[in-house]
């Protein structure tokens, strides 16, 4: 981990507002998709963690457990239909219901420019919505019989300008275009479906980005750091922890006449 001075991680919500639902983390990374499984467990839900990873699910799910909830681990390649359907069918077998879906699943960006890439290097970009597609369609039929809600972790790059991130801004852009479609779909069945669109989330991934950016350029990953926290309101960058909290509020029934909406998350780095 880098020196770059960070706040600790806030702590967890006080009001239980998943309580009783059976929350589906499709996605377990290190980062936010530990930290989506962990809140929802601290908010009371039972949690449902899935991605490839099999050991890195363990530690997460002992963490969730930690935070009060009940976890089911359901090692799942995300792309690949039958695997998702035997995951909402564990997921039914466990709980009975299905009440959220929070997808996390991701394709890493290519950092290409559009005029010098390839097409199929934006080809496999696009993966990322499609996968998404066939998640939530397997699961919307557990989803409508609990009136559950769906929300779609997004990117800061639908906002922004950073260059060498085309083929990945078009494949965000698709993402909220079907998290749109999807609300429009399945609301007239009572389920919900949002987003949320964080931009650098404080992480070891960033913090490494953070150190060889310093390393080119001569200077210190804490000059990098506050460089591009100065953009933001807030002078920070968002923990996962609380982008994390804000797909636990969308998810709640706190948020029950909210959908179609996308939440950006960035400690103000950008106005939406």
């Amino acid at each position: 981990m880098t020196d770059v001075a960070v706040p600790a991680a806030p702590a967890a919500p006080t009001t239980n507002v998943l309580t009783g639902k059976v929350v589906l983390v499709a996605g377990v990374g290190p980062g936010l998709g530990a930290a989506l499984a962990v809140r929802s467990a601290a908010a009371g839900a039972n949690v449902v963690l899935a991605a490839r990873n099999e050991e890195r699910l363990h530690e997460v799910a002992a963490a969730a457990t930690a935070a009060g909830g009940r976890t089911l681990v359901v090692p799942t390649d995300l792309g690949d239909g039958a695997a998702v359907d035997r995951l909402v069918a564990a997921t039914l077998a466990e709980y009975g219901r299905l009440d959220a879906v929070l997808h996390n699943a991701t394709v890493p960006p290519s950092r290409e420019d559009l005029l010098a890439t390839g097409v199929d290097t934006v080809r496999a970009e696009l993966e990322s919505p499609l996968m998404a597609l066939e998640v939530i369609r397997r699961c919307a039929a557990a989803l409508t019989d609990g009136a559950g809600s769906v929300v779609i972790v997004n990117s800061m790059v639908l906002r922004n300008q950073l260059p060498r991130f085309g083929g990945y801004r078009m494949a965000k852009s698709a993402l909220l275009a079907l998290a749109r479609g999807l609300s429009v779909e399945l609301g007239p069945l009572g389920v919900r479906v949002n987003s949320v669109a964080p931009g650098y989330i404080w992480s070891d991934a960033v913090a490494g980005s953070f150190e060889k950016a310093a390393a080119a350029r001569g200077t210190t990953a804490q000059a990098v750091h506050d460089e591009i926290a100065a953009q933001a309101d807030l002078r920070r960058l968002p923990l996962p922890e609380e982008i994390a909290d804000a797909a636990v509020f969308l998810a709640s029934d706190l948020a029950r006449a909210i959908t179609g909406q996308c939440l950006d998350v960035t400690a103000g780095a950008t106005h939406h």
